[in-house]
């Protein structure tokens, strides 16, 4: 396998916990040991409930975790370079240039006060000795890239004078502007129409494929990550518990949470002629985890090791990997894992 883009390696992502003395945690892990590779050129889709970790990975990537948050440990590395233990001008030499961003909603993500070609234009001023009009005509051909109607005349307007759709492809021509190796998408079609998702969808699939782009594609909507990816990590509680192939995942899932979210999917429960079902529970706070497996007081499948121990995250066949112990025993018996 060529060597991998981003390689992220046991990276934990901590904030302050009460420390109350009463048996509180000093601090919490919103992101807990995660292993995650992306290759050159690959679309993979990161998918997990609200809270999971899916977006604290991507600032944590770009070295942007909020204060009092912290990179506590692991290592980040960007084609061959680690990212945790570089100087913070050489972040920003990073950022936008190599490794750029898609927030999840750009009415709060882009300035009220700029227009947007002033928005596009800034990171190419900012990576390239230009001047200011050639990176103005720059962002104006970004803008036409991106399917925005009179680029030019679209260039002057403030982002309260767009509509959602056209923000959102706002937010992708910055992103693309200095075509950077690797774009991570965080929830780029939420608060958007159907018919505005599948244009945006249609959009971002074409300019990956134009680029060579790898993408991380961060989302909770598992029809968006079918359409995208070519790979899908599934996270829980700040860990990866099963991460496949696309066609693998969805039409073969081992961990009893992937099945739940796909099974949760309407089409496949208008196809079974069932009503829609539901994972029972809540997501655990990340200060309040039960024993063993984060996911065992919501689990069906669930017996006694699921609550005395954490399971490791074990290759079960072929780039599928999977964190539940109903899997460690088949892996066990094929003499490719041991405890």
């Amino acid at each position: 396998m060529a060597q991998p883009l981003l390689d992220i390696t046991d990276l934990t992502t901590v904030f302050p916990g009460t420390g109350d003395g009463q048996g509180a945690a000093s601090r919490v892990a919103a992101v807990d040991g995660l292993d995650l590779q992306v290759q050159p050129g690959q679309v993979l889709g990161l998918v997990g409930e609200s809270g999971c970790g899916k977006s604290l990975t991507a600032l944590s990537v770009l070295g942007l975790v909020p204060q009092p948050g912290r990179v506590a440990g692991g290592s980040i590395v960007f084609a061959g370079e680690e990212l945790l233990t570089a100087q913070p001008s050489r972040l920003r030499q990073i950022r936008g240039a190599e490794i750029s961003m898609v927030f999840q909603e750009p009415m709060t993500s882009l300035n009220p006060v700029f227009t947007v070609g002033l928005q596009v234009a800034e990171p190419i001023k900012a990576h390239q000795k230009i001047s200011a009009a050639d990176a103005w005509t720059r962002a104006e051909e970004m803008l036409a890239k991106v399917g925005i109607p009179e680029p030019t005349r679209r260039a002057h307007s403030y982002p309260h004078e767009l509509s959602g759709g056209l923000r959102q492809r706002v937010m992708i021509a910055m992103a693309l502007a200095l075509s950077p190796r690797l774009v991570m998408a965080d929830e780029p079609t939420t608060a958007l129409d159907v018919t505005i998702q599948a244009q945006i969808l249609g959009l971002m699939r074409r300019l990956q494929e134009e680029s060579g782009a790898a993408f991380l594609l961060i989302s909770h909507n598992l029809a968006v990550v079918a359409q995208m990816a070519a790979r899908v990590a599934v996270m829980y509680t700040g860990r990866l518990v099963e991460e496949a192939g696309v066609n693998e995942l969805f039409n073969q899932p081992l961990h009893p949470y992937t099945k739940g979210l796909l099974a949760c999917l309407p089409a496949r429960a208008a196809r079974r002629g069932q009503k829609l079902p539901t994972i029972p529970g809540v997501v655990p706070a990340p200060d309040a985890l039960p024993p063993g497996c984060a996911f065992s007081d919501r689990c069906p499948e669930r017996f006694a090791p699921c609550q005395e121990a954490e399971p490791a995250l074990v290759e079960v066949a072929p780039g599928h990997r999977v964190r539940c112990f109903l899997h460690h025993e088949k892996v066990r018996q094929r003499g490719r894992w041991a405890a």
